[in-house]
C-alpha cells in the first residue's frame, strides 16, 4: 500500500472565537474552499488536503498550543513557487499573527523555500516550496534536526 497524502487535518482552537477569522482568511486565500461553517467548526478543502478548525472541550477553552509537548508539531502546507511563498509573505504580514521566519532558504532538502508563523493559539503553520524531487533529490537524506531548532 501506498497512501495518497493526508486527507484532512484537525486542529483544536484554544480561542474558536479568536482562531476562526484568521482562518477564514488563510484557507481560502490557500486555495481551500469552505464546505462547513457552524458551531462545530469551520472547515475546507482544496488541493488534495482537508483543514477542519474547531472549538475545544469546555475544560480546555482558552488554553494556547505548546509547540514541544506530545502531539502535533507544525503544519505545513506545499505552494507550487517559491513566488506563492513570498506571495503569501506578503499576505500574512497583513493578519497580525506572528512571523518566526520570513521566506528562506533552509537545509531540509535541495532548494527548500519556506515561511513559518503562528495561528492565534500559537500553532505553528509553514509554507514551503520544495522544487523537483525534493529529498529525493538528495539521496534521501533529510537534515538532522537539533532539539533547540525554532521549527
Amino acid at each position: 500500500m501506498e497512501i495518497n497524502g493526508i486527507a484532512h487535518i484537525q486542529i483544536t482552537a484554544g480561542n474558536f472565537a479568536r482562531s476562526k477569522p484568521f482562518y477564514q482568511k488563510l484557507l481560502p486565500f490557500l486555495g481551500l474552499r469552505e464546505v462547513m461553517d457552524n458551531a462545530g467548526g469551520y472547515y475546507c478543502v482544496g488541493g488534495r488536503t482537508g483543514v477542519l478548525v474547531s472549538p475545544p472541550d469546555p475544560e480546555h477553552d482558552g488554553e494556547r498550543f505548546v509547540q514541544r509537548r506530545v502531539g502535533l508539531h507544525h503544519v505545513c502546507f506545499r505552494a507550487r513557487s517559491r513566488e506563492d511563498v513570498d506571495e503569501a509573505h506578503a499576505f500574512i504580514s497583513k493578519l497580525g499573527v506572528p512571523i518566526i521566519h520570513a521566506p528562506q532558504e533552509d537545509g531540509w532538502a535541495p532548494g527548500y523555500y519556506s515561511i513559518l508563523f503562528e495561528d492565534p493559539d500559537g500553532v505553528r503553520l509553514e509554507i514551503n516550496h520544495v522544487p523537483g524531487k525534493g529529498v529525493f533529490d538528495h539521496d534521501n537524506q533529510v537534515k538532522a534536526m537539533r532539539p533547540d531548532e525554532a521549527f
